[in-house]
This record gives C-alpha cells, structure tokens and sequence, in this order.
C-alpha cells in the first residue's frame, strides 16, 4: 500500500457531473496526480472550441491529457507516466480497454447514477425518469471490461420527487457523489469494504438517447409525455409543432415544462389544444393525448426565449381547435 496509505489517485471525466467527484479528491488526503477528459469540442453558435468541465475544474494546478480514443499505448503514455495507484472514473465517455484498467495497481473505480444492476449504460438518470421509478442512486464499483458489470462497493439510494427532471436529480446525484466516493476508497483501503458481485436478476439497459426521442407522440399517453418532458433536461428539450387548422401552416416548439391536466374522454384527436388558459403567470394549453391530458406550461419558439404559456398564447393567438404535431 502506499505511504501512510496515501493514494496516488488518477482520474478520467468530463461533465459538470464528474466535478464534484474531481474536487472531493483533490480535497481528501490522497494525492491527485492527473485527468483524463474528452478533447475540446466546438461548442454554441459560434462553434468556438470548449475545453469540458472537468478540465475546467483541473486547471491550473492537475496535469491534464485529452486522448481522442483509448486505442493503443500512445493514448494512454500519460496515465503511465503518472504512475496512479487508482483510477476513478465518472462520465468519461472513452471506452477503457483492458490494457488501461490493468494500469493502476489497485484497479479503477467507478462512480455510476443508479442502482446497479438496474441502467447500466450511458443514460441511467433520463431512463429512470421514462420509466416512472420511484427511487434511484448512486453505485461504486470497480471497473471491469463489461458495461457495467463491475462488483459492487457502496451504494446510496436516491428518491426520485414527482416534478423532478433530469438537470434536478443530476445535481442531487452529483452532490452525494463525492462523499460517495471517497467512503468506498476508504473503506477498500482499510480493507473494511469488499467488493460484492451484481445480482443477476433486475438488470436493465440505459441506452444512449436518440435525437428522435425528443419529438412528442401525442398520441402516448399524457403521463408518457410528462414524463418525457422532465427527463430530457438538459441534454435535450422536448419538441411538437403547432399547426393552424386553417392554413395548415407550421410553427416549431420546444416544450420546457407540463403538468398532467384533468382527465377528459378523447372525444378529439391526439395533439388538438381543447383549452387555452392566457393568464400571464398561470396559463396553459391543455392538449388531448392518446390517454389522458397535459397542461403545457412552458414553450419556446426557435430562437427565442422560454415563455409562460400564456404570455406565449397571447403572442401567437393560439386558440382550441389548433393543432400539435410531430416536429419536421
């Protein structure tokens, strides 16, 4: 073991998520020795080059490599060169090949935004949110070359609030991340924890988010889409289109915000707004769905900025009859 049981600890992130993980290290007794993070990519709409977060969050004082892929020995000179005792990863988004986990003389760690093995994969926290969970947390395990399938350290669980989206739950999962992290080296350190595997019933997959899967099915039900509402942010914002019966001209929308509305019979089609409601702060639009109803609270026109929905009726003169549709 290291000096005094003093870790030279590496570490490979690159969202605002890996950041509290990153500064609880550089805070503890073992020393930080490097990060690994994504290269810098062209971001907004002047497409300037970002460096991420977790490099951010290094600066000035961690040495940083920004590797394009993990694919050969070249990629990872750095985390050699660093001699690392651990590796503790968080949201990387680099595939690390055996070669890598094998560096570290006590292996790699892994901070993961569930409860394993329940979403394993790369969109743990919105798929929980679709799916309707009531609860969720974090998992520590040490890494192994299956997605994630690695043994089981500590866990925490997290319960998951009723208006809670996906930027709300990350921050609280990113906030007990930390504190998380630092209990499992410790007690692996003093031998006091001890890896347990994954049960093999209640496994579940996280698949990345597609693009498609922001567009709004009016004809789901209201509770699919108020979910969906909620747990694409921030990495997506639902759509629709309101269209105008009469002209049948369309208009792209970006809906921030809903609630479930009163249950009604369907007696109209999918995506027909049945009422507006202009107050400036408490308007809505309620919109029939395959079953049920949603009050839309918040929308966005290209461009432009998120508006309460009635300040937004007002503007664009929505009246019931009009129409929601798929976004082109």
């Amino acid at each position: 073991m290291a000096e005094n049981n003093v870790l030279r600890v590496a570490f490979a992130g690159t969202p605002q998520f890996a950041v509290p993980v990153l500064q609880a290290l550089r805070h503890s007794r073992h020393r930080l020795v490097g990060v690994l993070t994504q290269p810098d990519r062209p971001k907004g709409r002047g497409r300037q080059l970002s460096a991420s977060p977790v490099k951010l969050a290094a600066a000035p004082d961690v040495p940083v490599s920004q590797p394009e892929a993990l694919r050969q020995p070249s990629d990872w000179a750095d985390l050699l060169e660093w001699r690392a005792d651990l590796l503790v990863v968080v949201a990387y988004g680099l595939i690390l090949p055996q070669a890598v986990l094998d560096l570290p003389r006590l292996g790699c760690l892994n901070v993961h935004a569930s409860l394993l093995p329940r979403w394993r994969g790369a969109a743990p926290v919105e798929r929980a949110l679709l799916a309707g969970d009531a609860e969720t947390g974090l998992t520590i395990m040490r890494m192994e070359a299956g997605l994630d399938t690695g043994p089981i350290l500590l866990q925490e669980r997290l319960a998951i609030g009723p208006q809670e989206t996906g930027a709300s739950l990350l921050e609280r999962l990113a906030a007990r991340s930390g504190p998380l992290l630092l209990a499992a080296v410790e007690g692996w350190v003093a031998g006091t924890l001890q890896a347990r595997p994954q049960p093999v019933e209640g496994v579940t997959y996280a698949r990345k988010l597609l693009k498609e899967e922001a567009q709004i099915d009016w004809r789901m039900s209201a509770v699919h889409i108020e979910r969906q509402v909620r747990a694409l942010r921030p990495r997506a914002i639902a759509e629709s289109q309101i269209i105008d019966p009469h002209s049948g001209a369309a208009e792209r929308l970006r809906v921030h915000a809903a609630r479930l509305g009163p249950p009604a019979p369907a007696s109209a089609a999918p995506g027909t707004v049945l009422e507006v409601a202009g107050h400036p702060e408490q308007g809505y639009l309620r919109v029939q769905c395959g079953e049920g109803t949603l009050e839309v609270l918040v929308l966005q026109r290209p461009g432009g900025a998120p508006q309460k929905a009635g300040v937004f009726a007002h503007g664009a003169r929505l009246q019931p009859g009009m129409r929601l549709g798929p976004s082109q």
